[in-house]
């Protein structure tokens, strides 16, 4: 019984780590739209994340793991951070 407890206690603490989180623009398919109108988008990007270069911005092209990496990349954060930042951003928009 004791190894079911912990088993069952193990597998309930990996999903809650393991799940990642889904901002509500990106799981509503808006992401798409910033696709769409990365022209536009990219002035904000550039804006909030001043220490992106235009070269960064193509590269990016309106991807999101793209836009995620790149601030990872330039900021030195780890992956959830930018990941957080990201999402603050969305709320802005």
């Amino acid at each position: 019984m004791r190894k079911l407890a912990i088993v069952a206690l193990s597998a309930f603490a990996l999903s809650a780590v393991a799940a990642p989180a889904i901002s509500p623009l990106y799981a509503a398919g808006a992401w798409d739209q910033v696709e769409g109108k990365w022209d536009q988008f990219s002035g904000k990007v550039k804006q909030r994340w001043g220490k992106l270069t235009d070269d960064d911005l193509l590269v990016i092209k309106g991807k999101r793991q793209e836009l995620i990496g790149k601030i990872q990349e330039r900021y030195g954060v780890v992956k959830s951070e930018a990941e957080k930042q990201v999402e603050e951003w969305e709320k802005d928009l």
